[in-house]
């Protein structure tokens, strides 16, 4: 259903253009078309298609547009998935549980802080970037460089995690089991050195905090 809210973005731009009612049907009709993308990157491929729409529509020919959204939305999609799905919401999700199980009351809010900025940065100023450059657009996302950034974030999910494992390893429900310094420093440890190594071997952060969750739960019933 993105082709409709693409659809709508584009309602403004349409009505700016002019014309008359059949050519405003036929725009409106022509980006009905399938679209799908990471909602979070639909700004910067909407601000480019706009652009053309309105540079080429004196031209009469605005294939160029429409070949735009479909050579971005599959490439957005992919980094859009791996960098806000994979990597920045487990990230957030960690470090607010760490937060939680430490006592901070504002733990909810710091996780909307570290996940939100990011993509309404991109929302905005990639729209903005994309409807001043037209095709050009594509410059602002490929100098982002999201395919590191989701690596730089994954990386540091992996540590957060060993935090995450200490802190729960001296909490008070684990009232069976006496945990000294050095046995919760070496929990955090071997927990650090086992997530690097499952990154390493292509194992998804979501599969891996998943993991670490049932082993804290598991250690929790002892």
């Amino acid at each position: 259903m993105q082709n409709l809210g693409f659809v709508f973005a584009m309602i403004p731009s349409i009505r700016f253009l002019g014309g008359n009612r059949e050519e405003k049907s036929r725009m409106l009709s022509r980006h009905l078309q399938s679209f799908n993308t990471n909602p979070y990157m639909s700004g910067p491929i909407i601000g480019s298609v706009m652009r053309l729409e309105e540079d080429l529509y004196r031209d009469g020919n605005c294939a160029e547009a429409d070949h735009l959204k479909n050579a971005l939305m599959a490439p957005y999609a992919a980094m859009g998935d791996s960098l806000f799905w994979s990597s920045l919401k487990p990230f957030a999700g960690i470090v607010g549980v760490l937060l939680a199980l430490k006592g901070f009351l504002v733990s909810g809010l710091i996780l909307l802080i570290i996940y939100n900025p990011l993509h309404l940065w991109i929302r905005l100023k990639g729209f903005l970037e994309g409807y001043r450059k037209g095709k050009d657009g594509v410059d602002f996302i490929r100098d982002m460089n999201l395919p590191r950034v989701s690596r730089l974030i994954r990386w540091m999910s992996v540590v957060v995690l060993g935090l995450l494992a200490w802190v729960a390893a001296s909490l008070s429900f684990f009232p069976l089991v006496d945990h000294p310094e050095i046995v919760k420093k070496g929990v955090m440890l071997v927990v650090i050195l086992i997530c690097f190594w499952m990154v390493k071997r292509g194992v998804s952060v979501l599969s891996i905090l998943y993991g670490v969750s049932t082993l804290i739960l598991v250690m929790g019933l002892l």
